[in-house]
């Protein structure tokens, strides 16, 4: 889980089997956080048992791609559900008014696959493109949504219970022999920036909106490092990032049924994913 805190700018980090983030102690836990101004947000593709970061090296498997409708409201949506270019999702989340987050349930992909389709949809949908990457994490529905200074609740559609396969997509999507680098999109999001900054300065405000979509710490500096590699006088500061972990906190054998989030949880069955709860100062976290 995700636990990112604007009043105190803290970021905390828990990764967890699905059927213990279920847990009555652990749900307990989430629902303090959530009410006292935490976001709660949830890694959607299963990571290593022993992992404990979330990086692409520690994904086990994608189980899930999505697409983030961060404008276009319910337009978008009806447009995407329409189309004979992608089969009927598994889950659309309401995360906020006319901001909607879209998930399939998948198998037998690559991570360069995964993340080539979901640039695919948000080239045809008109999405999110910071929402592509193997890593992210989405909103878990049941939870309020701390953004807005109204709360509103996330909400979760099932429309599918089918798992899909890369073949069942008939968008164009790039070779997953050349996909997309994560230091390309850094050099676009620093060319749209004003020229009035310190490049130190920009390095500091991709690092923040990076951890407020949960990101990981140590991804986000290799990025940067990526970026920043032809540049060997002007060292890379990520001052102030605070990541706590958590121990585990109870076991539970089942799901229970009566959770908002019980059908999303579900459909990682026994493995471990990344939970997040969020709080941070940085106003840039998905929706």
């Amino acid at each position: 889980m995700l636990v990112l805190n604007r009043r105190v700018g803290e970021t905390t980090q828990r990764i967890t089997a699905a059927h213990k983030a279920s847990s009555p102690e652990f749900q307990a836990w989430l629902r303090y956080k959530n009410a006292n101004g935490a976001d709660i947000y949830v890694g959607m593709n299963p990571l290593q048992k022993h992992a404990s970061t979330r990086t692409k090296d520690d994904i086990e498997n994608i189980s899930h791609v999505y697409l983030d409708l961060d404008h276009g409201g319910s337009a978008s949506l009806e447009a995407l559900q329409n189309s004979d270019l992608v089969p009927r999702p598994n889950y659309v989340l309401n995360t906020s008014p006319e901001k909607f987050q879209v998930v399939w349930k998948v198998e037998g992909m690559t991570i360069e696959e995964a993340e080539a389709l979901n640039q695919a949809m948000v080239r045809e949908f008109d999405g999110d493109p910071a929402a592509t990457d193997s890593t992210r994490v989405l909103r878990l529905p049941g939870f309020a949504n701390k953004k807005y200074e109204a709360d509103f609740y996330v909400k979760a559609r099932p429309e599918s219970t089918q798992t899909y396969q890369l073949r069942d997509f008939k968008l164009q999507i790039d070779s997953p022999d050349a996909p997309r680098h994560q230091h390309e999109e850094l050099a676009r999001k620093y060319s749209a920036q004003s020229s009035g900054l310190s490049q130190s300065e920009h390095d500091w405000a991709y690092a923040k909106r990076a951890l407020a979509r949960g990101d990981d710490a140590e991804e986000v500096i290799r990025r940067i490092a990526d970026y920043r590699a032809a540049d060997k006088h002007d060292p890379l500061y990520l001052a102030g990032l605070r990541i706590r972990r958590f121990d585990p906190i109870a076991e539970a054998s089942e799901l229970p049924d009566h959770l908002p989030s019980a059908e999303l949880l579900r459909s990682f069955g026994d493995r471990w994913a990344p939970f997040f709860v969020t709080d941070s100062l940085v106003q840039d976290q998905p929706d």
